[in-house]
């Protein structure tokens, strides 16, 4: 590597560099335009995380590859000043995304993270216990505020650059601009530390994200029936699971969203000419609820919703049926979060000789079984109203 080549940073080092700088402007803007409006709210979050590992790469390529050195004629009070305002970016583009991430673990919304609406992202894991407002609003007054540090320390970095480039001394700026001078002074080949850096940061990155998947319960889990009913009302009917589907829809920002649960079991005891004896249990894994995206399937396992992880199971009994004008009324009475709420279902049935065929719907309110009622109990964002509705095959055994 030749003298002149030394003198200018790697290529690796300037392609962090610009990128990184637009991606704090970006960020800053989009702090600042994003209230009440969740998709900008998910995309801070995911470069807040990019920023965080681009940073700890960068830093590590630093440490493989030092930057070439500051104009020799360069006052020392002035060099002094220009490492301590690196030091300071260092600190400020690993801190406030840090800051960010505890904010999101600790606040009382328990909002979902989901980088670029693919990768999940788990809470800090020390912050179980810390979940309170006024911590919230404690990490979230300095990390509002690192955006002001972070504009003074660019105009500061950039007015010295400027300053340096027509000043007396030799310049710094060509040393980061890409392309302009590549042919009289171009970048330094990078030498070594790629895999130091890049695959560290990525290595990390991995590894957190594992900690979603593993925190998420099995992949397609089968929960246990919720009991056998009573000799009385004995299960009559097996159910073909394969087609059968308990699905359930609702409105966010005033947009219809639905979804399904693809693990449950039936006990189903129905005797048309005795409804007075019939009974159905069924047992829902809430873990596997599915609507097709992955930030709402994330925030529906979380605490605020169905805490999945305390409360695995939801149960439905269905009691009290009667013959209705258009087929068959029951009462279902839904368990979730040790919560219970009792509701009418109406539902079709035609029977073919033993095989059965079921249609039926119920509606719930989500304020009435405690789900979501910290970030949105007035129903600003999803409405309090949601559809259970039920399609079912099944064949008579008795």
């Amino acid at each position: 590597m030749n003298a002149e080549a030394s003198s200018r940073y790697t290529a690796v080092a300037i392609a962090l560099h610009w990128a990184m700088a637009a991606l704090l402007l970006f960020m800053i803007w989009l702090g600042w335009n994003m209230e009440d409006n969740e998709a900008r709210f998910q995309l801070h979050k995911s470069i807040g995380i990019t920023i965080l590992f681009l940073a700890l790469a960068r830093l590590a390529w630093r440490f493989a590859n030092p930057p070439p050195p500051l104009p020799e004629g360069m006052p020392k009070l002035e060099k002094t000043a220009s490492h301590a305002v690196h030091l300071a970016f260092y600190a400020l583009m690993i801190g406030i995304p840090l800051g960010g991430w505890l904010m999101v673990s600790v606040s009382p919304f328990q909002v979902a993270t989901v980088l670029y609406g693919v990768v999940s992202w788990p809470h800090l894991p020390f912050t179980e216990g810390l979940i309170s407002k006024d911590l919230y609003e404690f990490v979230e007054f300095f990390h509002s505020k690192g955006a002001w540090v972070i504009i003074a320390l660019l105009a500061l970095h950039v007015a010295g650059a400027v300053k340096h480039e027509f000043g007396a001394e030799d310049g710094v700026l060509k040393k980061m601009m890409p392309g302009l001078f590549g042919r009289s002074n171009p970048p330094a080949l990078p030498p070594k530390g790629f895999l130091f850096a890049f695959g560290g940061s990525a290595a990390l990155f991995a590894a957190i994200a594992a900690t979603a998947l593993l925190g998420s319960g099995p992949a397609n889990p089968s929960p246990a029936p919720s009991g056998a009913p009573e000799a009385s009302t004995r299960t009559n009917w097996i159910v073909d699971y394969e087609k059968s589907e308990i699905a359930f829809s609702g409105l966010h920002e005033g947009k219809e969203f639905e979804g399904v649960f693809e693990a449950w079991t039936a006990d189903v005891a129905f005797h048309p000419e005795a409804l007075e004896t019939s009974q159905v249990q069924v047992s829902v894994d809430t873990r596997t609820a599915k609507t097709g995206k992955k930030l709402y399937d994330d925030s529906l396992k979380g605490r605020e919703w169905f805490n999945a992880s305390e409360f695995p199971q939801a149960t439905v009994s269905l009691s009290n049926f009667e013959q209705a004008a258009n087929g068959y009324e029951a009462t279902a009475t839904l368990t979730l979060k040790g919560k219970s709420v009792s509701v009418p279902l109406a539902f079709t049935l035609d029977i073919d000789g033993e095989e059965a065929r079921l249609d039926g719907s119920a509606s719930f309110s989500r304020k009435a079984l405690d789900l979501g009622q910290t970030s949105d109990a007035g129903a600003k964002y999803v409405a309090d109203e949601v559809t259970v509705d039920i399609s079912g095959r099944a064949t008579r055994t008795q």
